[in-house]
Parts: C-alpha cells; sequence; structure tokens
C-alpha cells in the first residue's frame, strides 16, 4: 500500500461525509431558493411568510436526517433505504401537520404545503448522492 493509498474502511465515512456535505449544499440551495419564491409570490403576508419559512427549516432538518439514514441503508437495501425515507419525511408530514403548526401559531395552508414542495423539490436531487 502507499502512502496515498487509503484503506477501503477509512474510504466509507469520507465518502459519506462528501456526499451529506454536497447533498447539504445542494438541498439546502434549493429550498431556500423556492422559499424566497413562495414568500414573494405566493404568499406575502408575514404570518405566511413565518410559515413558509418555518417549514423551510423543518424540510431542510428532515431531509438531511433521512438522507443519511437512507444512505446506510441503501449501501445493503436500495428498497428499504427508499421506503423509510419516505416514511420519515410522511411521520414528519403529520406532526406538523397535527402538532407543530398549532403549537408555533403558524397558518397551515402555507406551511403544510410549503414543507410538501420542499420535501419534493429537494428529494429530486437525493439520487445524485446516495451513489
Amino acid at each position: 500500500m502507499t502512502q496515498h493509498a487509503m484503506p477501503p474502511a477509512a474510504a466509507v465515512p469520507m465518502r459519506m461525509g462528501r456526499a451529506l456535505l454536497g447533498f447539504t449544499a445542494a438541498q439546502g440551495t434549493i429550498i431556500v431558493v423556492a422559499m424566497l419564491v413562495m414568500q414573494r409570490v405566493i404568499w406575502t403576508d408575514a404570518a405566511a411568510a413565518s410559515a413558509v419559512r418555518a417549514s423551510a427549516w423543518l424540510a431542510f432538518a428532515v431531509q438531511s436526517f433521512t438522507f443519511v439514514v437512507a444512505r446506510l441503508v441503501a449501501r445493503e437495501q436500495v428498497i428499504a433505504g427508499w421506503g423509510l425515507g419516505v416514511l420519515l419525511r410522511f411521520a414528519s408530514l403529520l406532526f406538523w401537520a397535527f402538532l407543530g403548526i398549532k403549537a408555533l401559531g403558524l397558518v397551515s395552508g402555507p406551511a403544510l404545503i410549503s414543507l410538501v414542495v420542499f420535501y419534493f423539490v429537494s428529494t429530486l436531487v437525493e439520487p445524485l448522492f446516495l451513489n
């Protein structure tokens, strides 16, 4: 083994870190752009904009966590990793709909619709980083 060759066991966390960093940057950019469009074009009042912003933060956190879980599980079971990601997103949407929005006093329409949009657009780039 040469000095620059990396043992396979050490390469796995490094690849995971790079993939997570890339996905986080890509999805963060997409979520911010979608949020700004929604706040400037669709829901322009302060209460709705606040709901969209809160949903953006939730989507960013859930998508980041879901990506790590999917990446770890998908190595062995691709369908299981995908299914687990779908279940986590759906569970967070239910939590948001029944508890989170009311607890934070947010406007429900913009909060729920924007969360679904954020999940959808950030899920589109996820396969690029799962490989």
